[in-house]
């Protein structure tokens, strides 16, 4: 199967932030103060573009062959951002997995692709488009109408933005936990008091949701059959129960039973 869900959280871009707006003399705070304003002035919100976005998490759901299941998210909390983006694509140059995501084409990857080639990575086997694998020409992760990188949130809106629906009141909906802890406006604050592994958690209860959701619209499309969504939940909630971490814990509390 080798299905990775990822999510990014990110933060803003201070080293890129003195560069392009000669901010020299500000500290880390009033640098993004200043990066936020100016973005407020020119486009009428403060959410950065993605080339000013760094990554400060990867979190991910890995479901393997058998009964692999895992939810964790790269590197540890030490991890800078040069080794978190690293192994992340080493993940898929070694298995090659399908990639799904919420808004991955929109955002995660973007921002990806712009950090990645600021630290000066390669990602062969996530680039290829059929020059080193012919069945990459026909199926690869940069298409937006391919498969092997499925962005949900595009797919399911029928890659129209008008029928773009959050992942938090889709989740909710079915009936799974939807955002926990805190969400993306947040992350900034918590970066600045150490909270890392607050945002690592937070991100990892993203991908579940992600995933979740997922497993639904597999079964709508009959990829899967009912039996094999029951198990499928079941393995999920059997992995969070025995993880004996807090917020995956908590995550499968909050599950509805009956989703």
């Amino acid at each position: 199967m080798n299905t990775l869900v990822f999510d990014i959280e990110t933060i803003p871009d201070i080293e890129g932030g003195r560069r392009l707006y000669d901010l020299g003399d500000l500290d880390a705070d009033g640098v993004a103060k200043a990066m936020f304003h100016l973005r407020q002035q020119a486009v009428g919100n403060t959410f950065l573009p993605h080339h000013l976005q760094r990554v400060v998490a990867i979190s991910v759901t890995f479901r393997g062959r058998g009964d692999e299941f895992r939810v964790w998210s790269l590197g540890n909390e030490e991890a800078d951002e040069k080794e978190i983006l690293q192994r992340f694509f080493d993940g898929i140059e070694r298995f090659t997995p399908t990639l799904v995501s919420w808004n991955g084409g929109g955002f995660d990857l973007p921002v990806i692709h712009y950090r990645a080639m600021l630290h000066k990575l390669t990602a062969a086997r996530y680039w290829d488009m059929g020059g080193e694998d012919q069945s990459f020409k026909w199926n690869n992760y940069i298409s937006r109408y391919h498969t092997r990188h499925t962005d949900l949130m595009d797919l399911l809106a029928l890659y129209s933005g008008r029928a773009n629906a959050p992942l938090d009141q889709l989740a909710t909906l079915f009936g799974f936990p939807g955002k926990m802890g805190m969400d993306g406006s947040r992350v900034w604050e918590a970066y600045q008091e150490g909270r890392i592994a607050d945002i690592r958690n937070y991100c990892e209860t993203d991908v579940l949701n992600t995933w979740l959701v997922y497993l639904r619209f597999e079964l709508m499309r009959g990829h899967i059959d009912p039996s094999r969504y029951d198990n499928e939940c079941a393995l999920v909630r059997r992995h969070l129960q025995q993880s004996g971490r807090e917020h995956l814990l908590a995550f499968e509390q909050a599950w509805e039973p009956a989703a």
